[in-house]
Order: structure tokens, then sequence, then C-alpha cells
């Protein structure tokens, strides 16, 4: 059994959505997890509000309030890639993360995470990632070192204050793009049914791309995308759109693939290559690369 060392947290919606507690929303939210494991964490005192008294499965939910609890998994997978420190001060790290390896704890990943392994690595139980990339995707992933100066970190996200650069090869054995011809994409991206999937629907826009072919070969190409916005899947349903779904994409093929173990064999064909921002402490420009790029040989 893994078990966090940390907390995650959620905030319980502002509108009740036709419950009395919290151990009723709990299992809504999570449907795989059963009502007598949140019990038994609640007995455990693994489950506490934000002041840190204990909720128990009688707890009224509470609008708005933080909810913490620590993450279980039964057996942890080990991913057999290993993540690098592209650079490191007092404020900021910034890391090479690689395929198949989350960012932070989620679905069966408790301390096999990019953030884990560099808090162990670096002895700072503080680094917190101040942004998402696919456990999928590979690249750089931009991380806080001390707490009092993360929200400004974050918000250069929130205001998309970051120039981040990726690349990405797709199959274009019907559709052959032209070298340095540039594409525009704005839409809206919606949850689908799914916990996890997105798609494009009819409305205002929330989702904004700039891509660009920059090689092809006989049946590949090697594009630049530049996320304006950081949506869900953005760049994987941008690419799909101009029907050039990303070699290896198990998400967004023409049909869903079935679930199934990651073939490390197979990564996703998405590297977030560079990180460009000023950094809001000290009004430095700051410019990241992974040092790696993708090649269609």
């Amino acid at each position: 059994m893994a078990i966090a060392n940390f907390p995650s947290k959620l905030s319980l919606p502002q509108i009740n959505p036709g419950i009395t507690t919290v151990l009723e929303y709990l299992v809504i939210k999570f449907p795989a997890i059963t009502s007598d494991v949140w019990q038994q964490r609640m007995v455990d005192g693994k489950v506490h509000w934000h002041d840190g008294s204990l909720i128990s499965a009688n707890c009224a939910f509470a609008p708005q309030q933080r909810v913490y609890y620590y993450r279980e998994v039964a057996s942890e997978p080990v991913i057999p890639f290993t993540e690098k420190i592209i650079f490191q001060d007092e404020l900021i790290l910034v890391a090479y993360k690689p395929h198949f390896l989350p960012v932070t704890p989620g679905g069966g990943y408790v301390e096999e995470c990019l953030q884990n392994r560099l808090r162990n690595t670096t002895g700072n139980q503080h680094l917190q990632a101040v942004h998402r990339i696919d456990k999928a995707t590979a690249g750089l992933v931009l991380f806080s070192v001390k707490p009092d100066s993360r929200q400004h970190y974050h918000n250069l996200f929130e205001t998309h204050n970051v120039r981040k650069t990726y690349q990405a090869i797709a199959c274009t054995n019907t559709n052959q793009p032209v070298i340095n011809q540039q594409w525009e994409i704005k839409n809206r991206l919606e949850k689908t049914g799914s916990r996890f999937l997105m798609h494009i629907v009819e409305g205002m826009v929330n989702s904004h791309s700039r891509i660009r072919c920059v090689q092809c070969s006989a049946d590949k190409a090697l594009f630049e995308l530049n996320p304006i916005t950081g949506k869900t899947h953005q760049l994987r349903l941008h690419m799909q759109s101009l029907g050039w779904p990303i070699l290896h994409d198990t998400y967004y093929p023409q049909l869903l693939q079935p679930v199934k173990p990651d073939d490390y064999s197979k990564p996703l064909h998405l590297l977030a290559q560079k990180l460009e921002f000023t950094d809001p402490m000290t009004q430095q420009k700051r410019s990241f690369s992974s040092n790696t790029e993708l090649s269609l040989d």
C-alpha cells in the first residue's frame, strides 16, 4: 500500500448537489472509491478540514470549504524513466519530466510522480508544481521553491504570461501539410461524459493555439505549437481538429482506444520544449529549454 505523505485537497462546490454529508460528496466525486473505504479513512484521521479538525462520516456538507485527504493505492507502478533538473535557484526549479510520469499524485500514483521524486531528491518538501503537463507528455515543468512566492508564479500561468513552446509529431498519410504553414486555432473545449476526455463544442472561445509545420517526411510531420491558453488536452484536440492526431495518442485518435497498461515503446510524441517568462519576483527575463527535440528520423 502506497500512502501519500502530504494531503490532497478539494473545495466543496458552492451549490449543493443534493446531498447531506461530506462523505456522500466524496463518493460522488471519486466513484472508484467506495463509501466503506472513505469511512475507514475518516476513522483513521485521514480526512480533515483546512484547520486540521477531522471529518467524520456524519459531518455536514459545507459549501466552498476545503477538504484534505491522503491518497492511497494498493499497488503503485514504478515508472522506468528519469527526470532531470534543468535549473534551480532560491525561487524556482525547472525540471524535465519524462513520458508516462505524472506531475503530481493522481489515479494510481502517489510517490511515483515528478513532484514527489524532486522533493525526495532536493530534500525540499515545500517544492510545488505551479502548472501541469499531461502524464503522457514529456518536457519542462516549473516548480516554486518557497511557499511565500508561490502564488506569483501560479499567476503567470493563470494570466497567460508564459510563452510555452511544444513540439509534436503527427501522421500525415492522407493530408500532407506545407512546411512553414501556420494555423491559428480558437474554439471552445468542454468535458465530455468521461471524467478526463474533452471535446470541441459550439460557444464562446476558451482555447487558443498557434501551430506551425516545421518539417515533413513521407508519412509524418513535425510541428511547433504555442498554446496561448492552457485547457486540458488542448494541443491534442487542436492537432486532431486539423486532421493530424499526435502520434501514439490513445485518447484522441479517430476512435478512443480501450484502457490498457502504458506501452513504454510508444510514447506520445508531444514535448513541452521551452518556457519563457518575466520572473515576477526579480523582473528578470527567464528562458529554459529541455535540451531535447523530437525527430522524424
